[in-house]
């Protein structure tokens, strides 16, 4: 059974294969947390040292951040009995660019394992979560074009408010009992 876990060191090859998947769809450097990590990271992250010090900055960052524009978020990823399947962020803000590009929360299902249900799980085993963190209502955002994505939102309760700049956005209840549709 798929679960969301804190990212840990044991998953690097599993990790390191989606990676490689996320890198041959042409996601290096295309401004998504997805494709920075694979422009920052690639060439370093391949060894144990280099995979530790990638983990524990994505751990980090739930208590911590360097940059003045980036927010505290919690990062988790979507694991099976296969190993790493996505990952899931979840900002415990939102500054001027998450409201309007990015949002509370956002994840990725690696190129293999997508078309199974993962995205829609783990937004729904997420939303608790953010709820935990005082979001009573999460922004959450998807491009004008990606109808998959729309859909894991709606499945989860998304209310769409309106669409800005190719991207759509969704307020989605975190309580799972206030959201229309369950978890299906």
């Amino acid at each position: 059974m798929a679960a969301l876990v804190v990212p840990d060191v044991t998953l690097k090859d599993s990790f390191l294969a989606a990676m490689a998947e996320f890198a041959a769809e042409g996601r290096t450097g295309d401004g998504s947390g997805i494709g920075r990590d694979l422009e920052d990271w690639t060439g370093r992250w391949e060894t144990d040292a280099g995979f530790a010090a990638y983990v524990a900055q994505r751990v980090g960052e739930r208590d911590h951040v360097d940059d003045p524009d980036w927010v505290l978020c919690t990062n988790l990823w979507w694991v099976d009995d296969q190993g790493y399947v996505g990952r899931m962020s979840i900002r415990h803000e939102l500054n001027e660019w998450l409201r309007e590009v990015g949002g509370h929360i956002g994840y990725d299902v690696r190129a293999s394992r997508r078309r199974e249900g993962h995205a829609t799980a783990m937004l729904a085993a997420a939303l608790p979560i953010a709820r935990d963190l005082g979001i009573d209502r999460a922004l959450l955002t998807c491009d004008d074009d990606n109808v998959a994505s729309r859909l894991v939102i709606e499945r989860n309760g998304g209310v769409f408010e309106d669409a800005r700049g190719g991207k759509l956005r969704f307020w989605v209840p975190t309580d799972h009992s206030a959201a229309p549709g369950g978890t299906s």
